[in-house]
């Protein structure tokens, strides 16, 4: 069937406007991030960042009903404490936010407005998105992820459901700063896409004729959707865990005003793991999907392919921070270290292996 030439450029419209959405979003969150609670200067006096309640002193001498503060990084198990209530890092910083600004400080209510705002221009843009993949593929009578263009826009699109997702299920939290690091992959993707990646809307190559695309490029899609949403939690939590051990040694910390804007990081942790916990099986399934629609289509499960390689070697990494932190008790930055490499063979396979390696995977019109 021909192109619908209509749709095609609606299309390409909508995903201007989810763009100039998601721009605006950007600089909302920005701004929810200045005007919004802040934990104190590294400068200062120390802050813990948990809170024993209840606890009995390291010298063993219980002091009923007195609060005792014990000073930790994230991640860190109280040392010489007794068993007591533990109050979460992100309710500490925030009741001391409070009492730092106050409730009804104009900026911190300026910061929040702002920041409901952004969330509801990010849920504008991801309609508009979701709206300009549904009529690219209306406009070519197929899934529309058949090129890199195409795939993108997808990818994108389930980072931001994604980071909604987040957003809903941490309610409670102050976790608006996530919106920025999610929103800057996001714009340059799409940026890149537009300008660059861009595809006339045109028939599927014969290799793509397959019912499979809807298997195993969606899954494809959803994990690498997660991934991107679950790496920025991580960038988060190293550089608030790096500001809340600075603060617990009295130290002074280097862009110690931006630091300051971070959730707890034992809040990013538990975000960045959940959200690799939920992508990883999704991944397998899509390494899974692929060898048998390889078998299908070229008479082998497996022929170590670029793309086959580099997206077991993703799986092989992304599996070693989930064995790490389940076994060998690795949490934190070092679990964050081999998320963050898990990632970078995401983007390696995508962008490198998918442009300039020629193999069985290159992209049409790529």
């Amino acid at each position: 069937m021909p192109v619908d030439v209509g749709l095609a450029t609606t299309s390409n419209q909508l995903i201007t406007g989810g763009l100039v959405a998601y721009s605006l979003a950007f600089v909302g969150y920005a701004v929810r991030a200045a005007f919004g609670v802040r934990v104190p200067d590294a400068d200062a006096a120390p802050t813990p960042a948990r809170v024993l309640v209840g606890a009995t002193s390291p010298a063993g001498s219980a002091t009923a009903g007195a609060p005792t503060s014990v000073a930790l990084s994230a991640g860190a198990p109280p040392s010489g404490s007794a068993e007591g209530t533990v109050l979460d890092g992100d309710a500490a910083r925030a009741r001391r936010g409070r009492e730092a600004v106050g409730p009804r400080d104009p900026a911190t209510r300026f910061g929040e407005v702002v920041g409901k705002v952004a969330v509801v221009l990010t849920v504008i843009g991801w309609v508009a998105h979701g709206a300009a993949i549904a009529t690219r593929g209306l406009a070519v009578h197929r899934l529309p992820w058949g090129n890199m263009y195409e795939f993108t826009l997808a990818l994108t699109f389930a980072a931001v459901a994604a980071f909604l997702g987040v957003l809903a299920r941490h309610r409670r939290q102050s976790l608006g700063l996530l919106g920025v690091f999610v929103m800057i992959p996001v714009l340059l993707a799409l940026g890149l896409a537009i300008l660059v990646l861009y595809v006339a809307p045109a028939p599927l190559v014969p290799a793509l004729h397959s019912y499979w695309l809807g298997i195993h490029v969606t899954a494809a899609i959803i994990a690498t959707g997660v991934f991107t949403v679950a790496t920025a939690s991580t960038v988060m939590f190293l550089v608030a865990d790096h500001y809340a051990a600075a603060v617990s040694r009295g130290r002074s910390v280097r862009f110690a005003a931006i630091a300051r804007m971070m959730p707890d990081p034992g809040v990013l942790d538990r975000v960045a793991y959940r959200a690799y916990a939920l992508a990883f099986p999704i991944w397998t399934f899509a390494v899974v999907a692929g060898a048998i629609w390889a078998q299908y289509a070229w008479g082998h499960y497996w022929q170590w392919d670029p793309k086959e390689t580099w997206s077991f070697i993703t799986w092989v990494i992304y599996a070693g921070y989930l064995h790490a932190r389940a076994t060998a008790g690795w949490r934190g930055r070092k679990a964050a270290y081999i998320a963050l490499l898990g990632f970078a063979t995401v983007l390696f396979n995508f962008f490198v292996v998918n442009i300039f390696i020629t193999g069985m995977h290159s992209y049409a019109g790529v």
